[in-house]
């Protein structure tokens, strides 16, 4: 039966079960279904990847893109513009060959490993201040609201230069663009524009008087061949550095804490030996069972996955946390195994398209971690992990709350 012909297996997402839980359909589907024709809430079709090698193919695979602009590819929301998956952010920024290598090179000299380590003693005072904040608020406490939402906005603000004091805004812009039943078209539009707006506006002042931060060092900033960044890229680049290091990076360190908690196990093991915090790190962004939707591509032309050809104007949905499950890349894969090593997870993606702000994102995590070990060695979960409650709506997964005593 050829792709066209399959009828649709499954609705998704999947939300079933406890929310630190991995979907019991992921291992049926790994084992007799790895590229399933599965139905969107909007009503459109996407084919649905699992297993691990398929996943890390496709996020490889420069056949695959990101443009979801295209009239025949899957709309992601329920409303016509599939929200920010197909918004001016995720166009604007070139997708693949040269012009996106020369947009990786810009971005990326600001965000290597040793930039990022000369910025970790600064998020280590601030991880230090919002402790005190909680611990001042006494317990119970959520830890989401008073560490997980505030840090990662303060660390994009710090990194890019634009003022601390509109955080705030940040946050909510931030939270709309990125929810994808919560808001109306036209709520999602008067922020995009505002969000645009302001960006335009730093950029302007940066163009007429450099700064340090990443935004006034990309104004100035020459490729090889002595070419800028276009003042559109310029825009939308700080958007998607911002939207993404706080959304995503907020709502992991809310899971990191509390499946570290759910069973103290692992919660006394770091405490016995710190040195394991690089490795717990990778292996929570492995194991956790809900980073959002997944990461959809748009096959530009006809190729087979798994030995099932798709045509041309197919939208895959790579889930990457189903992939990080695979039993043929991960010994015990259902168990959460502090010290692994190797962990080639795809929570990052793969290749040359992968998350250019993963080792920002890694020092976040670690240091947070590293912090609360130190200062707070009795933390537990004051409700049980089994009641925690998903964050609805939001393209990457998250947790509405994760109260903490101590």
């Amino acid at each position: 039966m050829s792709w066209s012909e399959r009828k649709p297996t499954l609705t998704y997402p999947l939300r079933r079960g406890p929310a630190l839980e991995a979907p019991e359909e992921w291992a049926a589907l790994r084992r007799e279904c790895p590229v399933a024709r599965a139905t969107l809430p909007s009503g459109d079709e996407v084919a649905l990847l699992t297993r691990y090698e398929d996943v890390r193919q496709v996020l490889s695979d420069g056949r695959f893109t990101r443009r979801l602009t295209a009239r025949d590819a899957a709309r992601i929301a329920t409303d016509e513009t599939g929200g920010v998956f197909n918004s001016d952010m995720a166009t604007a920024i070139p997708d693949g060959g040269t012009a996106h290598r020369r947009w990786r090179r810009l971005v990326g000299r600001w965000l290597t490993a040793e930039r990022v380590a000369a910025l970790t003693p600064a998020i280590e005072a601030r991880t230090e201040r919002l402790v005190d904040g909680m611990l001042a608020h006494g317990h119970p406490a959520d830890l989401r609201a008073h560490l997980a939402y505030p840090l990662p906005v303060w660390v994009m603000c710090d990194l890019l230069g634009v003022p601390d004091a509109d955080r705030d805004r940040f946050a909510r812009w931030s939270d709309v663009l990125l929810n994808l039943t919560r808001y109306t078209q036209q709520e999602y539009d008067t922020v995009q524009d505002a969000f645009v707006d302001y960006l335009g506006a730093q950029v302007h002042a940066r163009q007429d008087e450099p700064t340090d931060g990443l935004l006034g060092a990309l104004v100035t900033a020459r490729d090889a061949d002595g070419r800028t960044l276009s003042e559109r890229e310029l825009v939308f680049t700080g958007q998607a550095l911002l939207v993404a290091g706080h959304e995503t990076t907020m709502n992991v360190i809310a899971k990191m804490v509390a499946l570290l908690l759910a069973d103290r196990r692992h919660w006394e093991r770091l405490l016995t030996d710190p040195s394991l915090v690089p490795s717990a790190v990778e292996e929570v962004l492995r194991y956790d069972a809900d980073p959002g939707l997944g990461m959809p591509r748009y096959l530009a032309e006809e190729a087979e996955i798994a030995g099932t050809v798709l045509p041309r104007g197919t939208t895959v949905l790579c889930v990457a946390a189903a992939a990080n499950r695979d039993e043929s890349a991960f010994d015990a894969p259902a168990e959460m195994t502090l010290d692994r090593s190797p962990n080639h997870h795809l929570a990052f993606g793969a290749g040359a398209r992968s998350c250019l702000g993963q080792a920002l994102a890694r020092a976040v995590l670690r240091t947070v971690l590293d912090v609360l070990l130190r200062r707070l060695p009795t933390l537990e979960l004051a409700a049980p992990a089994a009641d925690l409650r998903r964050l609805e709506g939001l393209a990457v997964g998250g947790l509405s709350e994760v109260p903490v005593r101590w």
